[in-house]
């Protein structure tokens, strides 16, 4: 069954048209790469879906309701997250609260009861700090969860970006290139993440990535942009040998 419907879905900025007649039918529990030369409109579509940008044409649904038009608030109540090609934390918080700060989405207390420091205000924080705990620990992050977001190592803030992002309770996580900058040990080690977020949240992930090695790794199906349009939509072996594709993407 679809999650993710998108069909027709275009958008100008001036004469410019930056993605054109673009078409996505992600099933529930799919791990789906979006690959592309640098500005082939991948991180556009992303802004798409996350109500950064409205579309000039077509439609966006997830789990069937309507999203276009929503502001990206309203898109994360609906279900969609997303990490950042450049990593954005909140550095000057701890690694815990970065995660409580995105179940807030969820969890909430009446301002009476914070002031005043109320019972529920307690307890609505220690179901909180419980919920952040489990998903650091996912990361292995549990060990750092007071730390200060920006002491954490490059690998690790990475990380930290993707279990924020957990946090919000997503039936769709967009990964916006989690493997840039990462090592092959710890691009490996991501890889084994995604699988076991995939598997224990039963949630949907669509990313964007360059590394080839990740992408065939892990990935169900691809679809590959060339200049805002498809250029090849299909199991990963099937499209990274397609004669097109290897001439506009991979350059051989």
């Amino acid at each position: 069954m679809s999650l993710l419907e998108v069909k027709n879905l275009g958008i100008s900025f001036g004469g410019l048209r930056a993605v054109d007649d673009v078409n996505l039918n992600i099933e529930k529990g799919q791990l789906f790469g979006l690959i592309g030369p640098n500005g082939a409109g991948k991180t556009t579509i992303f802004n798409l879906l996350t109500g950064v940008y409205r579309p000039t044409d077509g439609t966006i649904k997830i789990d069937g309701v309507d999203v276009v038009g929503k502001t990206p608030s309203e898109i994360c109540q609906a279900g969609i997250a997303r990490t950042f090609q450049n990593i954005r934390l909140f550095k000057k918080l701890t690694v815990l609260d970065n995660v409580k700060s995105a179940l807030h989405n969820q969890k909430k207390y009446s301002l009476l009861s914070s002031v005043l420091r109320l019972p529920s205000y307690y307890k609505l924080e220690q179901e909180m700090d419980e919920k952040a705990m489990e998903i650091l620990k996912v990361f292995d992050l549990d060990g750092q969860a007071d730390f200060l977001a920006s002491n954490l190592p490059y690998g690790k803030q990475r990380k930290l970006e993707i279990a924020r992002g957990l946090a919000t309770n997503p039936k769709l996580l967009l990964l916006d290139e989690p493997a840039a900058g990462m090592n092959p040990n710890e691009t490996a080690e991501l890889m084994d993440t995604i699988r076991l977020v995939r598997d224990r949240y039963n949630i949907t992930i669509l990313l964007i990535e360059h590394d080839m090695k990740l992408v065939t790794g892990i990935c169900e199906k691809i679809l590959v942009l060339n200049f805002g349009t498809e250029l090849a939509k299909g199991a990963p072996e099937e499209v990274l040998n397609n004669p097109e594709v290897i001439t506009a993407y991979l350059g051989e």
